[in-house]
């Protein structure tokens, strides 16, 4: 079987495997977010944090909630990495400077991942599991704990009530993601990822120098790492290591649990509204841009685009050669779109192209289909900005989903539009601006750029993967990715809660012969364009100066 052929049969493979899991486990979802009994586990969770179950919040009350457990979440996750030393199975290593522990406790709270550091050499067991891959399943169940919220928003008539971010938060966590992972840990371990507590092996290599291997619990972490679309690898070489990604059967896998919650979240939508030609419409925009990013990428990674591939013969540096083009592609592609930031291939190593195309994936929101949660309510506060467009090309005040759009709720989409852009766009301005960040970047000229720009693309949308050519361990780097992926992460849900909470007040408004209809191509149309020409406009000199100037060059 020629390439071209077993990468087509793995995309569909893969769109097959998405759409039987589709209905029922967006149902699922559905009913794990609206509570109606609790089970033993999680009324003695409640017990123990004080919570009662059956209270509901306002958007303020969800908000502080959400603020709260991240903040605490930052703290302990710091003080874990930085007294590794201190605990069991630190294999003995010494604990992370501050700066570093600073930025890796922001990254995982915030779901975004980003690792400066390798792991392998870096953290013990104890500080893996206890302290990355708890986050890992946190920051995923707040995404989803959220996304709920901003459903709920649409569904309240006149309450302000947006449900309970302790339930939300111990149902998601009880129900879906521990169970799921348990299923995926044990099929990686099937496929060959390892899990043990094995102490390092130093080996005599073929060519007579020494070679240390690490084990370490790797396939527990893997399973939320990719269903939480979270990306932090356990080894520095992330899904590229045979340890964390084996063979192409685990890397299909990987694929798989990294879209499978955001994909099913559109069905979650439309079963929660009672309307589910609604889920389908999102789920439609997200495929259109996901479709178009992998026909671009696969394009210019598997075609000899660009004088290297030319005179190699193909696009294969930074490529795993048992996974090859088409694989690489969609990884690069599923986990661009879906704020994982896993990687089984080096985007610095992409053509101009294809690295360009998987930065301007980040680019649109992280909405195709974005992470566990924050791509549904991202491209839902994308719809409300299409229904405002449309309702001024026709003069009439627009609606959505049974709710009057005002200048109240346009005032908090439009600041969410333009919160992350802003910290991308600074971030990439301030480092450009200092001497000492030529001597970061390991390329010059328009790649160089494309390195800067990357890196805070991806902290500011919480993705969390790298041009890996950057070194960012000074600690200004650290410092700033750290801010961008904060602000990136908590400005944006405390605006889409603001907005919840508004529309939550709001009386429903009828269906008439002018309102828009949302579940027609028409407006799937609208809804693509509008993600595109928002994207376009706020960064296309930064892309020009970079990733296009070099695919031109």
């Amino acid at each position: 079987m020629g390439d071209t052929a077993a990468g087509l049969l793995q995309i569909l493979a893969l769109l097959v495997l998405l759409a039987l899991v589709y209905v029922p486990l967006g149902d699922y979802l559905a009913a794990v977010l609206t509570p109606a009994r609790h089970n033993r586990a999680e009324r003695v969770t409640y017990r123990l944090i004080g919570v009662d179950p059956d209270g509901q919040q306002d958007a303020r009350s969800y908000t502080l909630a959400v603020l709260g457990f991240s903040a605490v979440s930052i703290v302990v996750l710091f003080a874990i990495l930085v007294g590794q030393a201190h605990l069991p199975y630190s294999r003995g290593l010494a604990g992370m400077p501050w700066d570093m522990a600073l930025n890796t406790a922001v990254s995982f709270v915030t779901n975004t991942n980003w690792q400066s550091y390798a792991g392998e050499s870096t953290l013990g067991y104890t500080a893996q599991m206890a302290g990355l891959a708890v986050q890992n399943f946190a920051s995923a169940a707040v995404g989803i704990a959220v996304a709920g919220a901003l459903i709920r928003g649409f569904l309240a008539r006149r309450t302000g009530d947006l449900g309970n971010f302790w339930v939300d938060l111990t149902r998601v966590t009880y129900r879906v993601l521990v169970p799921l992972s348990v299923v995926f840990a044990v099929a990686l371990i099937a496929g060959g990822v390892i899990q043990n507590f094995a102490p390092d092996h130093t080996l005599t290599t073929l060519a007579g120098g020494t070679q240390t291997l690490p084990g370490g619990p790797v396939a527990s972490q893997e399973a939320i790492k990719e269903l939480g679309t979270n990306g932090g690898g356990f080894f520095n070489a992330n899904s590229a290591h045979p340890y964390e990604n084996p063979n192409p059967v685990t890397n299909f896998l990987q694929i798989f649990s990294l879209l499978v919650i955001p994909v099913a979240l559109t069905r979650t939508l439309g079963t929660m509204l009672g309307h589910r030609r609604q889920g389908h419409a999102v789920l439609a925009a997200m495929a259109v841009l996901w479709g178009a990013a992998l026909a671009l990428t696969t394009w210019a990674e598997v075609g000899t685009h660009g004088l290297a591939p030319q005179a190699a013969g193909a696009a294969m540096e930074g490529k795993e050669t048992q996974f090859g083009t088409w694989a690489s592609a969609l990884f690069a592609v599923s986990t661009t779109g879906t704020s994982t930031g896993a990687i089984n291939a080096q985007h610095d190593s992409l053509t101009a192209a294809g690295g360009g195309t998987v930065l301007v994936h980040m680019l649109l929101g992280e909405v195709s289909p974005g992470g566990t949660g924050s791509g549904l309510y991202g491209i839902l506060v994308a719809a409300v900005l299409t229904t405002f467009v449309a309702g001024l090309m026709v003069g009439r005040t627009p609606e959505l989903l049974g709710k009057k759009i005002g200048a109240r709720e346009m005032t908090y989409v439009a600041l969410y539009v333009l919160a992350t852009p802003a910290l991308v766009l600074l971030g990439l301005g301030v480092a450009m601006a200092l001497k000492s960040t030529p001597d970061a970047m390991n390329n010059a000229g328009a790649h160089g750029l494309s390195e800067v720009f990357y890196a805070y693309a991806s902290a500011a949308n919480n993705n969390g993967s790298a041009f890996a050519g950057i070194t960012v361990t000074s600690t200004f780097f650290q410092l700033t990715l750290a801010l961008a992926m904060l602000a990136g992460r908590l400005a944006p849900i405390v605006l889409v809660l603001a907005l919840a909470g508004s529309l939550a007040k709001a009386g429903p408004v009828p269906v008439t012969a002018g309102t828009l209809p949302t579940t027609t191509p028409l407006f799937v149309t609208l809804l693509v364009g509008v993600i595109l020409l928002v994207t376009g406009l706020t960064f296309f000199p930064g892309l020009a100066l970079g990733p296009i100037a070099e695919a031109l060059s």
